[in-house]
């Protein structure tokens, strides 16, 4: 048995060879999709960009189906699932359980995400991600899906059966890492958004085969968003687990209070699928009772979580690094971070910019009254980019740069272009969420071709020249975006291929694992009275931003719906 593991240099970590397989070829895959998902985001902003309208409209909505499979299904859970393992199997030092049904489990995905590729370019499956009856896509359409969703589900399961060996055969002591547990938390919201995929996609399928009927339009999205919604919910969970893991590896940190930090992920299991339902406040199908419950009293027990870790992750880098003897003024800590270390810099623009941007953009769409300002506009899949890209990819792409020395021995290549990186991605995706939110405030529909409407037969709506100027600028943040994506994808690629091979007992300078402070460090640290005074300030622009922006929707409801 003690053959299949090997310690790694650098970390520590002990690290079963079987699980290393997975871990790696999942993570592959992940890069793959999310290149193959980034070229369809190119063709989606050109054709979105007035003056160019690069894609006729059949190959639009083509486009924008597959957009959306590969970067919020396929890139994501393929990055998750290697993710899960290492959590469970690298952080607690076990064995991965049944890693051959590992591989059975990524056969399933493979095959599923490229089946899907596959049929949508043939052009009979233009449904985008949604999928929504009675539009109906070819039967391979929905079995690729499912096919892909057991696979992810196998994968969860083994990462829940490596828990349990963990503790059987006692390879760590105590309680589980705060990593490990929001591993758990992401793994159990994934069984929930599977098994609904699952309600809906398998009769879905027989319908399209002629088994069954009908199926009601308004149950189809009121699952399916169960499924939709809550993959982002995993990816939440997954990314702030990276985020604290992130805190730990290049700063020593320590959470503030894992006890407060296990409660937020805690309150991510019980509260976050609920947050699916803002999807559906303009549907008749539920009653104005529960959509009031949902949007002003149990959502934010949700966003009240994100806010816990919103402040715990930069407050324990904070005092990690006050600890280290940066304790001047307010943001020395700050200024003093390594920020042209790509796994750290890409870290912290994906806190700032899920907080800012996804965070106060979702509570705001998630109110009943000022959804329907926003609703199927623009501004939907502008609030998807801060959270989904800015978020969970900007996370998942820092964190890919520590593990290829970890996992795969090989030392990361153009390291000038990598510190760039994470840079021109988020500043590329931050321009993105905010022109595609300002498009939609002026009411550019989310779904269609052209916002001239020049295909209607004469009818004609113009809206202001803004919304020009602002598609014009997305286009031209998607071209950014691209190009900080392309280079995540041409430097870890080659990095596999033809980074410096690392030997077994090789340590890296600098070191890629910080050092832990000593308690006694933590003792006097701070300034006015507080350990952590530069992050309440954040926090404080960060609500004060909040604020202004929720009162800034309220007064553009009341002048659009004025009362003579």
């Amino acid at each position: 048995m003690a053959e299949q593991f090997r310690t790694c240099p650098d970390t520590g970590l002990k690290i079963h060879l079987p699980a290393q397989a997975l871990m790696k070829a999942n993570a592959v895959a992940a890069v793959v999709f999310l290149l193959i998902g980034g070229i369809y985001g190119l063709m989606v902003g050109l054709t979105r960009w007035p003056a160019v309208h690069l894609l006729p409209a059949d190959w639009f909505y083509l486009t924008l189906t597959a957009h959306g499979l590969n970067v919020l299904i396929f890139w994501m859970i393929f990055f998750e699932i290697a993710l899960l393992y290492f959590v469970s199997s690298v952080l607690l030092g076990c064995r991965l359980a049944t890693p051959k049904i590992g591989w059975v489990a990524f056969g399933l995905m493979v095959v599923g995400a490229l089946l899907n590729n596959y049929i949508v370019l043939t052009g009979t499956s233009s449904v985008m991600m949604t999928s929504y009856v009675p539009m109906e896509a070819h039967p391979l359409f929905y079995l690729s899906l499912i096919l892909f969703a057991v696979g992810a589900l196998i994968g969860c399961f083994i990462f829940f059966g490596t828990l349990v060996i963990a503790k059987a055969e006692k390879t760590y002591e105590g309680s589980v890492s705060l990593v490990t547990f929001g591993g758990i938390t992401a793994a159990i919201i994934a069984v929930f958004t599977i098994v609904s995929g699952a309600i809906i996609l398998i009769p879905t399928l027989l319908w399209s085969l002629g088994f069954i009927a009908d199926i009601d339009s308004l149950a189809y999205r009121l699952i399916w968003w169960g499924f939709g919604h809550s993959s982002q919910q995993i990816n939440v969970s997954a990314h702030i687990a990276v985020w604290y893991a992130i805190a730990a590896i290049v700063f020593g940190a320590k959470p503030m209070s894992e006890k407060v930090s296990r409660m937020a992920f805690l309150m991510y299991i019980l509260f976050l699928q609920i947050a699916s339902v803002h999807h559906l406040l303009a549907d008749p199908g539920m009653s104005s009772e529960f959509k009031m419950f949902n949007t002003s009293y149990a959502m934010y027990l949700a966003v009240m979580a994100s806010m816990v870790h919103g402040l715990t992750v930069p407050g324990s880098i904070e005092a990690a690094q006050r600890a280290k003897g940066f304790n001047s003024g307010l943001f020395e800590w700050l200024r003093r971070t390594p920020w042209g270390n790509p796994t750290f810099s890409g870290m912290f623009i994906s806190l700032v910019g899920f907080g800012f941007l996804g965070g106060i953009s979702g509570v705001v769409m998630g109110a009943e009254q000022i959804n329907v300002l926003m609703h199927n506009t623009l501004y939907v899949p502008g609030h998807f980019h801060a959270t989904v890209v800015i978020g969970s990819t900007l996370a998942f792409m820092a964190l890919t740069y520590w593990l290829v020395p970890v996992l795969f021995r090989r030392e990361i290549v153009m390291k000038g272009l990598a510190s760039w990186q994470p840079y021109l991605f988020g500043f590329g995706m931050t321009g993105v969420a905010l022109f595609l939110m300002g498009a939609g405030t002026l009411g550019v529909p989310r779904r269609h071709w052209d916002i001239t409407f020049s295909m209607t037969g004469g009818i004609v709506h113009e809206f202001p020249a803004a919304a020009n100027t602002l598609l014009a600028l997305n286009g031209l943040s998607v071209l950014l975006a691209v190009i900080g994506g392309a280079a995540f994808c041409v430097i870890i690629v080659a990095s596999l291929l033809f980074g410096r091979k690392l030997g077994d007992e090789e340590k890296l300078d600098p070191p890629i694992m910080a050092s832990q402070p000593a308690d006694a460090d933590y003792v006097g640290i701070g300034k006015f009275g507080s350990t952590v005074p530069g992050t309440l300030v954040l926090a404080l622009v960060f609500f004060v931003s909040f604020a202004l922006y929720y009162f800034i929707n309220w007064k553009y409801l009341a002048e659009t719906w004025g009362i003579s």
